[in-house]
C-alpha cells in the first residue's frame, strides 16, 4: 500500500512538469500562428512617377525638395525561412517626412515578428537567414500583419547611409522570414 502512495505523488508531479512544459513550448514557438493570417489595409501614399535622383547611391537624405510625395527607393522581397512575397518602398512625404511602405506583403505569421531597415546586404537562400542582426538596424516597430499593405514611420533624424534593405526579422529566433534589397527609385 506504500508504494502505491508514492506513485500517487509522482505522477502528479511528472503531470505538472509535462502541463509545465507544453505551455512554455507553446508560448514559446506559437504553432496557431503557422496556420492564422492577419491582414492588414492600409492606405499607401501615392506617389509621383519621378524619381528623387538620378544615381543608385541617392539616399532619403539627399532628396530634392518636393511639392508631393516622392519615391526614394524601393525593392521586391526576397524568401527567407518563410516564403514571402510582395514589395517594399520608402516614401518621402510633402512635409518631408520619411515611411516605409510594405506592399502586397504576404509572408507566414510568426512570433515576435519586427520590420527592421538594416545595412546587410539580402543575400537567397540559407544564407541569409540570419544576417540582419549582424550590422546596424533602426527598427521600425511589430509587423502589424503578415498579409496586405501596411505602412511604418520612419524617426526623424535616421540616419539612411548604408540602410540598405528591409527585413520582416523574428526577434524570437533571430531570423529572417524574408528582405527586401532597397534601390534608389529611378
Amino acid at each position: 500500500m506504500s508504494i502505491r502512495l508514492l506513485r500517487a505523488p509522482l505522477t502528479w508531479v511528472a503531470v505538472a512538469v509535462l502541463a509545465a512544459g507544453a505551455a512554455a513550448g507553446l508560448y514559446w514557438f506559437q504553432p496557431w500562428k503557422l496556420v492564422t493570417d492577419t491582414e492588414v489595409h492600409e492606405e499607401l501614399t501615392a506617389v509621383s512617377g519621378a524619381s528623387v535622383a538620378p544615381s543608385a547611391t541617392a539616399t532619403p537624405a539627399a532628396a530634392p525638395a518636393s511639392t508631393g510625395p516622392v519615391l526614394v527607393s524601393r525593392g521586391d522581397f526576397v524568401s527567407h525561412e518563410h516564403e514571402t512575397v510582395g514589395g517594399a518602398r520608402i516614401v518621402r512625404t510633402a512635409d518631408g517626412r520619411h515611411r516605409l511602405e510594405l506592399v502586397g506583403l504576404d509572408t507566414s505569421n510568426g512570433p515576435d515578428l519586427q520590420v527592421w531597415l538594416t545595412d546587410q546586404p539580402v543575400r537567397t537562400g540559407p544564407s541569409g537567414w540570419h544576417v540582419f542582426d549582424d550590422g546596424r538596424h533602426v527598427a521600425l516597430g511589430p509587423l502589424k500583419g503578415n498579409r496586405g499593405d501596411q505602412a511604418y514611420e520612419i524617426p526623424a533624424g535616421t540616419d539612411f547611409s548604408g540602410l540598405t534593405s528591409v527585413a520582416i526579422w523574428c526577434e524570437r529566433f533571430a531570423v529572417s522570414f524574408g528582405a527586401a534589397p532597397l534601390t534608389a527609385a529611378g
